[in-house]
């Protein structure tokens, strides 16, 4: 989602430098790793266990240590099988590696690789095709539900889903679901028996459709290695060395298909930290990382500390948080040592209500954005993603751009799309116009396209589709295509650094495999994600929203190692700070509200004034505000307001769109539709002269707001949610134009600019 800062192709997570280009000889791999970076670099012999914190450089020692193997002829590039938990990681490894002149290596996806081989050995191990893979198991499961005469409402379909899931990678059969539950301490959204059947049910419908989900890919590919030597003797003799990343998060499943890859042999290198283990909702479990020196009692064992990424303010508060943790994760804890300069204390900021919470991030965000930090290096995360209406809507009154982790994927984006016909386009008739006979550019060949390097082709291509050398002016529609463009230009760029000698074909080829793993460059807008949707990303500012008992640690966190899962949540949050690190909460849901929540535990003995449970006071900073003190002059102000009724029923409203209505979202409206309609106009309007998107200048909701009200006046105009003072300046004299039924006055000639 983001690069470090610069942006490049290949973030530089450490200090030493990367190359631009491959290093000349085996021992120049070696050059700018650190001490214990090195010692996983020369570590290539045997069972490996690389314990490595967040920030310390991961990607970059493990890279090293492949390429180095390869350039030092030691390991061969097609005989190495490097295994991540992400299309993105997978993709970003791949990079690295041919950066270092170690092409040919696989760098892969549990699920990739074991999707490849089995589409290899299906005809021969089983005959035929392989099924169709169902990529969405949710609405099988909706189906099966309906089968076995059970209702499920969306979230309980959700959590179904998530049970059924998490039985597989388990490889929990069916009629065994209800006690293997129990005993891993699950909490099922509904009786056991009840989705055992459903389950059941499931599996059934795969059958009976010829269809798998991800999971089955796993199993089968287990199954099939398992009952035919021979092809587990094909895939050993082409694959003899492993590297697993993230091996905190491997299940039970992937274990044991990784077991079959590997045989008797020992050439495996893990690498992990049992402190970012967040997933055991899904059958992950650090276990095997822990448990990774008893399997292998002669593994070298390296423990990566030094962190590049965040600021030694950061760095505290993350290694004060672990230090308060409890149980066998925790016994392993990485204590990390910054490597960055000193920067801002962490600033924790209480709120007396939710929205204000939103408005005040917003504002804190407009701020950075005023001295300089780039939209694209900040983030928003929150526990659950129910939570990030708020954050939108203040956003969007702000006037602040920003992306939703997850959402529109970056290759499947129109102009994205068209860019690469049109680069595959210029690409073929580059090879045309070098073939004898060929014309070249006076042939009709892209006049870019000839002697040109590829960034330049690449410049000249997307020219005549909106790519400028400036970004345009605002952050609307013709903005976020520039930023898409530009994002292509960037990766050329970087492609051409890593690879001097290729081109412009090899930069479609490039493109397709990028498309295939969506492995995207960085797209400008703050970020808004779920603390697990951010796991393996970084900004430079991070806003941690929401730090309630009951949200964190969640409800549902009821077990001390569930608990401690939590904190371990929040840890990851905090590391994916490089500078700017905000952490806040709220006091009620709602203006006027009871204040009776309370900020979570895990900051006690952290945030200024507070006392964890072993003693330790709070030593973050001493003073009020930017220094890192708790700053309650906006939870005061808001405490203050009175609360919001609705004005057709005189409940009271807790809702946010409910609040920026006025009134329930049941009660009957006095819709002025002809008014709607101009507003919707005038909107679509002003976002093009602005160059803004249309929910930048106000949202549906504080557009509907308006129509039901039909305010006369500017005060009666700033009661509504969403008309804050800037747009009251901006926008107050035209949206009271209209409702007067009149004409407003805009544009370039009379537009104050404001």
């Amino acid at each position: 989602m983001t690069a470090a800062t610069p942006p490049t192709l290949f973030p530089r997570v450490s200090a030493p430098s990367e190359y631009a280009d491959p290093p000349r000889d085996a021992d120049a791999v070696l050059d700018g790793l650190d001490p214990e970076q090195r010692e996983v670099a020369l570590a290539l012999h045997g069972p490996v266990c690389v314990l490595a914190g967040a920030g310390t450089g991961k990607t970059r020692a493990i890279t090293h240590r492949i390429a180095y193997g390869v350039r030092a002829g030691i390991l061969q590039p097609a005989s190495v099988l490097a295994v991540t938990f992400t299309n993105r990681a997978a993709g970003e490894m791949r990079g690295r590696l041919r950066q270092l002149g170690a092409g040919g290596v696989q760098a892969r996806t549990f699920h990739s690789a074991a999707l490849r081989q089995l589409h290899y050995f299906w005809p021969r191990a089983i005959g035929g095709e392989v099924p169709r893979l169902v990529e969405r198991k949710v609405q099988l499961v909706a189906e099966a539900a309906t089968r076995c005469r059970v209702r499920l409402d969306r979230n309980e379909l959700r959590d179904v889903t998530g049970e059924v899931e998490w039985a597989k990678v388990t490889q929990t059969v069916p009629e065994d679901y209800p006690a293997a539950a129990a005993l891993a301490g699950r909490q099922p959204p509904r009786d056991a028996a009840e989705i055992a059947r459903i389950y059941a049910g499931y599996e059934q419908l795969k059958r009976d459709r010829g269809v798998i989900d991800f999971e089955d890919v796993l199993l089968l590919t287990v199954g099939v290695l398992q009952d035919r030597a021979d092809i587990a003797d094909q895939v050993r003799g082409q694959y003899q060395h492993f590297v697993v990343d993230e091996y905190q998060d491997v299940s039970p499943l992937q274990q044991r298909l990784l077991e079959l890859w590997l045989g008797d042999r020992d050439s495996l290198c893990v690498v992990g930290d049992a402190s970012q283990t967040i997933y055991s909702f899904t059958g992950a479990t650090p276990d095997h990382l822990l448990d990774f020196r008893g399997r292998h009692p002669g593994a070298t064992v390296v423990r990566l500390v030094r962190d590049y990424r965040s600021t030694p303010q950061v760095v505290h508060l993350a290694n004060g948080l672990l230090s308060q943790a409890r149980g066998r994760a925790a016994d392993h804890r990485l204590e990390l040592v910054s490597q960055r300069p000193a920067g801002p204390e962490p600033v924790y900021t209480e709120y007396g209500d939710e929205p204000a919470e939103a408005e005040g991030t917003a504002r804190r965000i407009r701020d950075l954005l005023a001295s300089g930090v780039r939209a694209g290096e900040i983030a928003v995360l929150y526990r659950v993603n129910a939570q990030s209406e708020l954050y939108e809507q203040a956003l969007a009154d702000a006037g602040v751009p920003y992306q939703l982790r997850g959402a529109e994927r970056f290759f499947e984006r129109p102009e994205v799309r068209e860019a690469g016909l049109l680069l595959r386009g210029a690409a073929l008739a580059s090879r045309v116009g070098t073939e004898p006979g060929g014309g070249g550019a006076a042939a009709g060949g892209h006049p870019a396209a000839d002697d040109a390097g590829v960034p330049s082709q690449v410049r000249a291509v997307l020219a005549g589709r909106g790519w400028t050398t400036e970004p345009p002016a605002g952050s609307g529609a013709v903005r976020d295509r520039w930023e898409s463009l530009a994002a292509l230009v960037r990766l050329a760029e970087d492609f051409a650094r890593a690879r001097p000698d290729a081109t412009l074909a090899d930069f479609v080829a490039e493109l397709d495999e990028r498309a295939a793993a969506q492995h995207a460059p960085t797209v400008e807008g703050v970020t808004l994600a779920s603390l697990h949707a951010a796991k393996g990303l970084e900004w430079d500012a991070v806003f941690l929203v929401g730090l309630t008992e009951g949200m964190m640690p969640i409800t549902y966190a009821r077990t001390d190692e569930q608990v401690e899962e939590e904190r371990r949540l929040l840890y990851v949050g905090v590391t994916r700070a490089r500078l700017h690190l905000g952490l806040s909460w709220s006091l009620s849901r709602a203006p006027g509200g009871r204040a009776g929540r309370r900020p979570s535990r895990f900051l006690s003995g952290l945030r200024p004034g507070t006392v964890a449970a072993g003693g330790r006071t709070g030593a973050a900073a001493t003073g009020p505000g930017p220094g890192g003190g708790v700053e309650r002059g906006a939870a005061r102000e808001r405490r203050r307001r009175t609360p919001v009724r609705c004005r057709v029923c005189g409940r009271t409203l807790t809702d946010a769109g409910e609040i920026k209505l006025m009134r329930c979202e049941d009660c009957p409206a006095q819709l002025d539709e002809a008014l709607y309609e101009r507003l919707h106009g005038w909107r679509a309007e002003r976002a093009r002269e602005l160059g803004q998107p249309a929910f930048c200048v106000f949202t549906d909701k504080t557009l509907l707001a308006i129509a039901e009200a039909v305010p006369g006046t500017e005060s009666e105009l700033s009661c509504i949610s969403g008309v804050g003072r800037r747009k009251l300046d901006t926008f107050g004299a035209e949206i009271l134009a209209l409702c007067a039924g009149e004409r407003p006055g805009y544009g370039s000639e009379n537009s104050s600019g404001k």
